[in-house]
């Protein structure tokens, strides 16, 4: 057996070593092992130690040595404005000893949540609810994460040295301007999102900004959500507030559902509801009857997404960027919808022993065979065409055909304005306005809630949309509490 004790440090690490020891308390190697190895080779010293330099164990400082040699560079003449060698690079950030070098005021520190609609959706109204500088509209879009939930913002700490012995940190000052924070995981609270939307620490995908919306206004609100069974939420809202020419209050709900068939069903969702809901307000204060307001709004949203195809590469086993749109306004007492597809708009009285009504027709297989007499509407929406629609907003749609309707409701009540994620669980009438909360007029953003979260009970088989406008507007606003 070989003499350990002459062995005075780690071959392995540089560990000083005690007389018997037979495995290096720092990194584990065996001595024995290594004493033969050197013994057979001859290449030990005469104190048994290797003729190399030892490595050190992971997080050990470098010792001290001579500094590093000064490297030629030419240095350009005072007068000479030719090019000149420039002066070598810095080390990369994980050589050993390199510091690591603090971001610049204009780099953030990593990818930044924008609770904007998402890219290549069209130019639309303001989301935060303050009025436009002429004090005409307030409007809301989908603002992203739910109220409430895991906010976005705080960055993950930066481990920092704690030093080698030979005197304290200095830690460099927080670069000018404020400081960018980068999103982290809503399921773990720490970990920072990497490229791809997935946590760095512990793996949870994380949900886009559209996965689920909420907004409220004084006198409407609405909230969306990608369901349970779709990898994106193709659906989009708007809702807004404005006047009419002689200043008289009138309230905005679009209400658009991607074709998943289609491509960039997301951006034409968001590019209609977005137009429809700015021709709204534009056209409204300039003295527009209603109904010829809402008639102009559905083909400004056909135009926006018509826009879209000229900007999209096609793919053969797509169709070109389509959506359906379904809206309400209310002012002056009148209520008018206007609608293109199957989306639709439901009037529940706030007197639950009158009679609820649907507001709209869908342009749908389903609907043209009931129509027709082919088929009662049971059977006709049993078939696996029913949702078939005959009606869409697109540049390969044959002729858009807008809908409208006004109604003077006699009593106060809610107006709901969805897509088929939510009626497929409460198609009739009477059965949207069971699945409507009794105080909806009164609490509309709650009321949203709750019938997003009916339809997800209920399975959540699509997309969920769903906006409600209390009738009359309240006159102190909803209570959001």
């Amino acid at each position: 057996m070989p003499q350990l004790d002459q062995l005075s440090t780690c071959p392995s690490c540089a560990e000083p070593l005690e007389t018997g020891d037979r495995f290096c308390g720092a990194c584990g190697a065996d001595l024995e092992a290594a004493v033969r190895a050197r013994t057979a080779n001859g290449t030990a010293a005469a104190d048994g130690t290797p003729d190399r330099t030892p490595t050190l164990p992971d997080g050990a400082p470098p010792p001290p040595g001579p500094p590093p040699p000064v490297p030629d560079v030419a240095l350009p003449h005072p007068h000479d404005h030719g090019e000149h060698t420039p002066p070598p690079p810095p080390p990369p950030p994980g050589a050993p000893g390199a510091a690591p070098h603090p971001p610049a005021a204009h780099e953030p520190a990593g990818p930044v949540t924008d609770p904007a609609p998402p890219a290549g959706a069209a130019p639309g109204p303001r989301a935060d609810g303050v009025p436009y500088p002429d004090g005409t509209a307030r409007q809301g879009v989908p603002g992203g994460p739910v109220p409430g939930g895991p906010v976005p913002g705080a960055a993950e700490a930066a481990s920092v040295p704690a030093g080698d012995g030979l005197g304290p940190v200095v830690e460099d000052g927080p670069p000018d301007g404020p400081e960018t924070l980068a999103p982290t995981c809503v399921a773990c609270g720490t970990g920072a999102i990497d490229d791809d939307g997935y946590c760095r620490h512990c793996g949870h995908k994380q949900p886009r900004d559209r996965d689920h919306m909420e907004s409220e206004l004084g006198t409407v609100a609405a909230a969306s959500d990608r369901g349970l069974r779709h990898h994106r939420n193709e659906d989009f809202y708007a809702i807004a507030e404005t006047t009419t020419a002689q200043g008289a209050p009138a309230t905005v709900a679009v209400v658009c559902d991607g074709v998943s068939s289609a491509t960039r069903p997301d951006d034409a969702s968001a590019a209609a509801a977005e137009a429809a809901s700015t021709a709204l307000c534009t056209a409204l204060p300039d003295g527009r009857h209603p109904q010829e307001a809402m008639h102009e709004a559905l083909v400004a949203a056909a135009e926006a997404v018509d826009a879209l195809a000229a900007d999209t590469p096609p793919e053969p086993s797509k169709n070109a960027p389509a959506c359906t749109v379904v809206s309400a306004l209310c002012a002056d007492g009148v209520l008018t919808v206007g609608w293109i597809g199957d989306s639709r708009a439901y009037w529940v009285p706030d007197d639950r022993s009158a009679a609820p009504v649907r507001l709209t027709e869908d342009d749908s297989w389903a609907a043209q065979m009931v129509a027709a007499g082919l088929m009662n509407e049971a059977e006709a929406y049993a078939d696996p065409r029913a949702h078939a629609i005959t009606g869409w907003l697109g540049a390969d749609a044959y002729e858009i055909d807008p809908h409208t309707a006004s109604f003077r409701p006699e009593e106060a009540g809610v107006v709901v304005v969805c897509t088929d994620g939510l009626w497929n669980y409460a198609e009739s009438a009477e059965e949207m306005a069971a699945a409507l909360p009794p105080d909806a007029a009164a609490r509309p953003l709650q009321c949203a809630r709750h019938l997003v979260g009916y339809a997800l009970d209920g399975g959540g088989h699509d997309n969920v949309t769903v906006a409600v406008v209390p009738f009359p507007a309240p006159r102190g606003g909803a209570v959001s509490a």
